[in-house]
């Protein structure tokens, strides 16, 4: 039986999730160091280091695991290579992932906001959490959701962007109905970044 509202078909739907290191003083600004992208089976389509465009001031190894040895070698691919690549790959994709906002800034690609399903936005995982209003960590949701940990000891990427495809994947048909109707079901993200939508 044919879905009323039909979910994106596999094929155009795609996880992104980044990792960071510090730039400048104290490394506070973040910095584009690693990108990774699954499909919709979860298999990687792109997991990459990126060349530093600045100097690195905290590799901020303890969560990312990134040491300098990654991001140094002459194999690793420049920020613009990896940002054309990144561009192609998403374009006319539905992208799924946890505070997208974040990766989108730090890759400099804005995304039609239509086509994207954040799972730290999405309006029932945060009343199921009795937090209607503020962003939950992806642990935290992928704990209470789906009793599964993520992101135990240091960061990966892939995993993150796996974990919040599963999220989205328990509950499409219902997603993908309210935005069917034009019931948008997620809050909007933080203004400071609109300039990462389209």
């Amino acid at each position: 039986m044919a879905t009323k509202y039909p979910v994106p078909s596999s094929d155009k739907i795609l996880a992104l999730s980044c990792m960071n290191v510090g730039v400048g003083p104290g490394g506070t600004t973040a910095m584009l160091a690693r990108v990774s992208i699954v499909d919709y089976k979860g298999q990687v389509t792109l997991d990459t280091y990126v060349s530093p465009t600045m100097q690195v001031s905290d590799y901020r190894t303890a969560t990312t695991g990134i040491e300098s040895s990654h991001l140094l070698s002459p194999d690793t691919p420049t920020f613009a290579q990896v940002q054309q690549h990144v561009a192609d790959l998403i374009k006319g994709k539905v992208l799924i992932g946890h505070s997208l906002w974040n990766d989108l800034s730090v890759l400099g690609i804005p995304h039609p906001a239509v086509a994207t399903r954040d799972v730290a936005l999405y309006q029932p995982f945060r009343n199921a959490l009795r937090s209607p209003n503020q962003v939950i960590g992806l642990q935290t949701l992928m704990w209470h959701l789906m009793c599964r940990r993520c992101q135990d000891g240091q960061l990966h990427p892939v995993e993150n962007a796996r974990a919040a495809l599963d999220l989205y994947r328990t509950v499409s048909s219902e997603w993908e109905g309210a935005i069917a109707i034009g019931n948008w079901p997620s809050s909007l993200p933080p203004s400071t970044f609109s300039r990462c939508y389209l």
